[in-house]
């Protein structure tokens, strides 16, 4: 929907920018000067109902969000998030391990994933 149109409604959209924050559970917050990348995969609803069900993850709920890929159009997309966001003294420094080994074996540099990680991640 165009945004005049949800205005018109009482809603109101935002072009929201999420940071991410490592604690038990990783989770993307709002920031204004976030930036997150991530990786766009096709799943079928059957895959999706079958990751979300484990234990492990029953805390994030899927939200609808733009992505901007890297041709810089934007595609409709789902994306698991945690319902209640980490407390600030909460961490996980194996969680945040496993996600920077994942950012290195993407390719991705190290002024990027200061970008995907935040300073949340180098203080773990």
């Amino acid at each position: 929907m165009e945004a005049d149109l949800l205005r018109a409604k009482g809603v109101n959209p935002t072009n929201s920018r999420f940071a991410l924050r490592i604690g038990q559970r990783a989770t993307l917050l709002p920031n204004p000067n976030g930036l997150v990348h991530g990786i766009l995969m096709q799943l079928t609803p059957m895959e999706l109902e079958q990751l979300y069900s484990e234990p492990s993850v029953r805390a994030y709920r899927p939200e609808a969000v733009p992505c901007e890929v890297s041709t810089g159009s934007r595609i409709p997309a789902l994306w698991f998030n945690l319902i209640e966001s980490p407390l600030p003294d909460e961490a996980n420094s194996e969680y945040a391990a496993k996600l920077r080994n994942l950012a290195v074996r993407l390719g991705l540099s190290p002024p990027t994933m200061l970008l995907v990680f935040n300073e949340t991640w180098f203080r773990q």
